[in-house]
């Protein structure tokens, strides 16, 4: 799933290519993606972009025709990108294309979701806030004023495994699953561990590997075409995905925690003092 680093090199690279460029054609394969109906997709035809954006891991192209194309890639989504858009016929349920964006120069872009669980979400408005999942975001940990004081007030009083509250996007905008794993192994700290039972010096870590963390994925994002994010994520992930291999600060093992639909990774001496975590398909099945 592109989370808020590789979302932020989208925004920074279509920024850079379409900022004055004119839609030519605005085009869904997908009628279940797109999840507005006013203003029609249509309208963007003829309109030029002004700017692109990032809110959390939200995509938003703004026009000059004062309606906004936002989208966000889900699970499976992504933006394929093209210096000359194919001319190819695309043909609904034949193609895991869901939109296709053409621009004066013959540029555009795909978005496209792969598997048959289509969660890929596109909407045309008139205002960001619009789009219920951007009304509910939380405060973005890459905004300025995300300070120390700014994460312990989120996390007082919740009864919540600090894993989950960090993936809440109703708290903190633009983590996802890859980047908790990542968050949590810098600051030596169980996923399991409770929000609320933090002390002043847990939060100081916390604090500080959350922004250490994304400012580092958000410098190997920028400046690459969006077919590279993804190799550029893999790369820079030292647990999540890594079951099995070395832990790159203390050589122990990572381990892997499964659920119904993900999986969490974890190193058993950096983060839980040695202690493996219940895998809770086993514990399923020994119930």
């Amino acid at each position: 799933m592109p989370e808020m680093p590789e979302v932020q090199g989208l925004v920074d690279y279509l920024g850079g290519r379409l900022a004055g460029r004119r839609i030519t054609k605005a085009r869904v394969s997908a009628i279940s993606a797109l999840k507005t109906y006013d203003p029609p997709i249509e309208t963007l035809e003829g309109a030029t972009v002004t700017a692109a954006s990032r809110h959390g891991k939200f995509v938003d192209l703004a026009t000059d025709g004062g309606t906004h194309l936002v989208f966000h890639l889900a699970k499976a989504g992504w933006l394929r990108w093209y210096d000359a858009l194919p001319s190819t016929i695309i043909r609904p349920g034949k193609t895991p294309i869901a939109l296709r964006v053409g621009f004066d120069d013959d540029s555009g872009f795909d978005l496209t979701e792969a598997g048959t669980k289509k969660s890929l979400a596109v909407y045309v408005v008139r205002d960001p806030a619009e789009v219920p999942g951007i009304a509910r975001l939380g405060p973005d940990p890459l905004d300025p004023s995300f300070d120390r004081d700014t994460l312990a007030g989120l996390l007082a009083g919740r009864r919540t495994q600090i894993k989950g509250v960090l993936r809440d996007q109703s708290i903190v905008a633009g983590i996802g699953n890859a980047y908790s794993d990542e968050i949590l192994h810098a600051a030596k700290m169980s996923p399991y561990a409770l929000a609320a039972n933090l002390d002043d010096a847990e939060v100081d870590r916390l604090y500080t590997a959350l922004s250490a963390t994304l400012a580092e994925a958000v410098a190997a994002a920028s400046g690459k075409p969006p077919a590279d994010l993804k190799d550029a994520k893999r790369r820079g992930m030292r647990v999540h995905g890594r079951r099995g291999e070395a832990c790159p600060v203390c050589g122990d093992e990572v381990r892997s925690v499964f659920f119904a639909d993900n999986s969490l990774e974890y190193c058993p001496t950096c983060q839980t003092g040695g202690k493996l975590l219940a895998d809770r398909r086993l514990s399923r099945l020994l119930k």
